[in-house]
């Protein structure tokens, strides 16, 4: 059973926009933090944003002004929201729920969603 729904890739032109959208299973109680990761051909993923549970969002200076990331903690959700998207942001893009408690009282630390695509290209 997949635990974490992405969803939003795609391709799209330099200095466009996409809205990537990650949905954690109605199994999960409770998600410490939530966030984005990517990873290029060739290169180590790394994080693109991420956002605690008291709201508070972190990234990288490579996407600050361009990327937002917010979450709805009653469906257990993440978004990104990227915007003036330059080629060099071609990744697969990984959702990553950490310190995640399951109704059933199951812990994990980290949960990984099975990525989607995300081409800039003209």
């Amino acid at each position: 059973q997949v635990q974490l729904v992405e969803s939003g890739g795609g391709l799209v032109q330099p200095g466009g926009s996409l809205r990537l959208s990650c949905a954690a299973s109605e199994s999960i109680f409770r998600i410490n933090a939530m966030g984005w990761y990517r990873q290029a051909p060739g290169k180590q993923r790394g994080l693109v944003a991420s956002v605690a549970g008291s709201g508070s969002p972190n990234s990288p200076d490579s996407v600050k002004g361009r990327f937002t990331t917010s979450r709805d903690n009653a469906k257990n959700t993440v978004y990104l929201q990227m915007g003036s998207l330059k080629l060099e942001d071609t990744a697969v893009y990984y959702c990553n729920a950490a310190g995640v408690l399951y109704s059933d009282g199951r812990v994990y630390s980290s949960l990984w969603g099975q990525g989607t695509q995300v081409t800039v290209s003209s």
